[in-house]
């Protein structure tokens, strides 16, 4: 496994959101007001959940990848490997997951994009059998 050093600090471990990931993520908040801008960090064979941004109008999320090796797969179709410099705009109402690769560190910050009435909902895990099947 290749050598992984954050861009941004770290954080602590997310305990906050811990029952929406498979394995260990980090959390750093870089930013709280305007725009909402989160450093997740990823170890190996960790992801979150399935969820969707859901929200009146605008909303959803943009992922800027910036260490390490990851995915990211919308409902129904193929997932996407992601790499640092790999930038993921991701609608309202798009079911979803992401995290690391299966031997990789990854991190992106998640940025929250302004929209009215913004809300989360958290599905089902993404199963080890589908996870796994991940060159």
């Amino acid at each position: 496994m290749e050598e992984f050093k954050d861009i941004f600090p770290r954080g602590k471990e997310n305990t906050a959101f811990a029952k929406y990931f498979v394995g260990q993520s980090y959390l750093n908040m870089l930013s709280t007001e305007q725009t909402v801008i989160g450093n997740v960090t990823f170890e190996p064979g960790c992801r979150n959940n399935w969820h969707i941004h859901h929200a009146k109008s605008g909303g959803g999320q943009i992922l800027l990848c910036t260490g390490g090796r990851g995915y990211y797969q919308e409902w129904g179709k193929q997932p996407r490997e992601l790499h640092q410099g790999d930038v993921v705009n991701i609608p309202a109402g798009v079911k979803h997951w992401h995290g690391a690769a299966p031997d990789s560190w990854f991190s992106h910050l998640a940025i929250e994009v302004s929209g009215e009435e913004c809300k989360n909902e958290w599905c089902e895990p993404v199963s080890d059998d589908e996870y796994y099947k991940l060159k």
